[in-house]
């Protein structure tokens, strides 16, 4: 996470129906300017006749051969690797759709500055490319001019009708206290039109809007919606989101002026349109530099515990993990989950590498009395249950917290997947997706219309760099017989 990953400007989007199709530009792949203009004008920058936001990206790296490798393994499953293709040139931080048709959705951060308009989002314009082959080929859709559209991080959901549903990731504060307000995108044809926005509320007694600035010391004034959205058996929605309360007021270890945040759970009766607090899932503002963040949500379905709803969490550090048995009425104490005996904190496995290495723009050796420049972290987990029963989750490890962007030779630093046989009571099958190379360490990963298939993405690069790109593969799970 770089100090812009929270960071926001203000935006709007204007209620449409968005045209998806291809067009001579769709298939293109548009990198980089970290700050977004401020300017309300009407009409948005251009770059050579097309708008900014549109203009391609060519990373000159080539994609590197990253050779997957278990580094836990319990010898009752079978991995084998897809060949490995570019998805996104130009994107970072993928979030990842796939359909029951098996049409992949896939949103990035393009280079490119937003469209300048009222409402709260992200400070990089997003990209959503498609591909309706499996993988193989995939086509960028045009955005919108002065529209920034849906971002996904949200959450996207395709109901048992078919129907798919996402939710932009900005709660921002309503007119009265405890109302948050919200963006609702439907598509009934795989993605091929996105109707939206339409007005989503929220009633959000007790939260915060203003307790915090972002991770780059700028005001943020919402709550931060993140990663799925459930169906419940019932037609009910739940999601995820993670901000504060009134009285959540401790800071984080390297940004004083943003609070440590909780995980809340919310719920919806009427298809994502209005959604009420359900409670918190988790908070503990001992636990790492952020407190419980960036939450994903899945519903085990198999098994002794059918019905148990398990949340993943980013910290700052390690992972933490909380599960419900009542539909997340109440939930367990969250407790850290380390995959592979990966613990960030074993800064006496890495401090001799990068003891005499510079980073960050001040050029200064690592410190190593200051934990936040020596742990490690990990970031941004992805979960999901299978048709089969088993769980998947992916998840990336950063070596150390800052410094692996400069340095990202360490073996641990990567991305990640992970299986567990028994429905997230241990994780005892491991993989190692990437290793030594630079990365957000941003993951998604669902299942294909092939049992015990998932396709799961990651990208190479930074923000600051020339070479950034989304890229991913298939990976085929099987079960060896007794």
């Amino acid at each position: 996470m770089p100090t812009s990953r929270r960071a926001f400007l203000k935006s709007a989007a204007a209620t449409a129906a968005l045209p998806l199709a291809a067009s001579a530009r769709a298939a293109t792949t548009p990198n980089a300017n970290p700050s977004a203009p401020t300017s309300t004008a009407a009409t948005p920058p251009r770059a050579d006749g097309p708008i900014v936001q549109e203009k391609p990206h060519v990373s000159p790296d080539k994609l590197p051969r990253n050779v997957a490798h278990m580094v836990e393994a319990d010898g009752r499953l079978r991995f084998d690797f897809g060949e490995e293709r570019m998805i996104l040139d130009g994107g970072l931080q993928p979030f990842l759709l796939c359909t029951k048709a098996g049409t992949l959705v896939l949103q990035a951060q393009s280079p490119h500055p937003p469209f300048p308009s009222p409402r709260m989002h992200y400070p990089y314009a997003m990209w959503t490319t498609v591909s309706r082959d499996s993988g193989k080929a995939w086509t960028r859709l045009p955005l919108k001019p002065g529209d920034n559209g849906l971002n996904t991080e949200g959450g996207t959901v395709q109901l048992r009708d078919g129907t798919i549903l996402g939710l932009d990731t900005y709660i921002t504060p309503g007119a009265k206290e405890g109302l948050g307000l919200g963006h609702l995108y439907t598509s009934t044809d795989e993605w091929r039109t996105l109707t939206g926005p339409a007005e989503a509320t929220f009633d959000l007694p007790n939260v915060n809007f203003r307790a915090s600035k972002d991770d780059g010391g700028h005001p943020h004034d919402a709550q931060r919606l993140h990663r799925r959205m459930l169906e419940l058996p019932n037609g009910d929605l739940l999601a995820t989101f993670y901000g504060q309360l009134y009285g959540d007021a401790t800071p984080s270890t390297y940004m004083p002026t943003m609070m440590k945040s909780r995980v809340m759970l919310i719920r919806s009766a009427n298809r994502g349109r209005h959604w009420k607090l359900v409670g918190t899932v988790a908070v503990d503002h001992s636990v790492g530099t952020e407190g419980m963040n960036e939450p994903v949500l899945t519903r085990v379905n198999r098994g002794p515990w059918a019905g148990r709803l398990l949340c993943l969490m980013r910290t700052g550090r390690e992972l933490y993990e909380t599960w419900s048995d009542d539909e997340g009425a109440t939930w367990a104490k969250p407790r850290p989950r380390v995959f592979a005996g990966l613990d960030v904190h074993r800064t006496e496995l890495w401090v001799d590498m990068f003891r005499h290495l510079k980073y960050g723009r001040e050029g200064k050796f690592l410190d190593e009395t200051n934990p936040d420049n020596l742990k490690g972290c990990v970031a941004n987990p992805d979960l999901i249950e299978l048709r089969s029963g088993l769980l998947v989750a992916t998840f990336g490890v950063r070596i150390p917290q800052k410094a692996c962007w400069p340095n990202a030779q360490h073996p641990w630093n990567g991305n990640y997947l992970a299986v567990s046989r028994d429905h997230g009571e241990t994780w005892t099958n491991v993989v190692r997706l990437t290793s030594g190379i630079v990365t957000t360490h941003y993951t998604g990963v669902e299942e294909t219309p092939n049992d015990n298939e998932v396709f799961v993405v990651y990208d190479y690069g930074f923000w600051r760099r020339p070479s950034r790109f989304t890229y991913g593969r298939t990976v085929k799970i099987t079960v060896k017989p007794v």
